[in-house]
């Protein structure tokens, strides 16, 4: 694990969203994160909420558009984003689409060649991305909980429910629920996994949860109802009956007239924050 680089800091309600770099082992490249430090930071230990971003954002997408930093201040929350795939790793069409390769990897490790050389997302927000912050920032490690959006709602439900000892509370905006059942996820995990779609199933939370994986605790999660990826790409119904029939404690809202946008995202940012600082905020 690389020495971190800071890059850039700003003051920001009291805090500071700081973005850095580090050589990451298990990419094998240099990766980026985001941290916002509540103004709590500065005294005590504070909870970690962790999000992971959508297809083509980056760390900093989420601290410039997300709203998050005003909420985390109240609750006294460190708020960490990391990238959303490695970059600029020399494999041969990485770049040659949006929704494969750069910025788009999905949060899993990747088992097929070349891409697990460098697309080992899941070991590094569960391990490598964990110990960095727990070693560098006043973080509470008996107090992580992790949220994201679209892709990124993927990775938090799939990680939360296959690591319930790591993330005390999870959150999810316009996820992509059923990734085996749908475009972008059948793309991505056609290139990154083998070719036995069975083992595809591990990463995907409605068959996660159709197969035991239950999480302690309510999971929140947001959909519009005119997001442009509702029909095709995220399937919440898929989810929500699999939560249904596994008895999986799920508040999933819809709203009418949202969109797909941080426009969405930032609209319901506060009662996320809400969510998570009732888990993660108790003595």
């Amino acid at each position: 694990m690389g020495s971190l680089k800071p890059v850039e800091e700003h003051r920001c309600f009291g805090g500071t969203v700081g973005f850095y770099r580090h050589r990451s082992e298990a990419c094998s490249c240099e990766m980026g994160f985001s941290v916002y430090l509540p103004p709590q930071a500065g005294e005590e230990l504070v909870p970690v909420l962790y999000y992971l971003a959508g297809l083509t954002c980056t760390e900093e997408t989420f601290q410039i558009k997300g709203g998050a930093q005003r909420y985390a201040a109240e609750h006294g929350i460190m708020l960490v984003a990391p990238d959303t795939s490695p970059r600029n790793t020399g494999i041969e069409g990485e770049d040659e689409d949006w929704d494969f390769g750069t910025g788009a990897g999905f949060y899993i490790d990747a088992t097929r060649e070349p891409w697990s050389a460098h697309y080992n997302m899941y070991t590094y927000v569960t391990e490598e991305l964990r110990q960095t912050v727990l070693e560098n920032f006043p973080a509470r490690g008996d107090a992580q909980g992790i949220f994201g959006h679209s892709m990124g709602g993927h990775g938090a439900l799939t990680l939360a429910l296959k690591n319930p000892d790591l993330y005390c509370s999870v959150s999810a905006l316009a996820p992509i629920c059923h990734p085996t059942d749908v475009p972008w996820g059948k793309k991505a995990f056609g290139g990154y996994l083998d070719p036995n779609e069975e083992t595809w199933r591990e990463h995907d939370a409605t068959e996660l949860v159709r197969r035991g994986r239950i999480f302690d605790g309510t999971i929140l999660v947001d959909q519009g109802l005119d997001d442009q990826f509702l029909g095709e790409q995220l399937s919440p119904e898929a989810f929500e009956r699999a939560c249904e029939e596994a008895k999986q404690p799920l508040i999933l809202r819809r709203h009418a007239g949202y969109d797909h946008s941080y426009y969405f995202i930032s609209t319901f940012m506060e009662e996320h924050i809400s969510h998570h600082a009732a888990r993660l905020c108790r003595e």
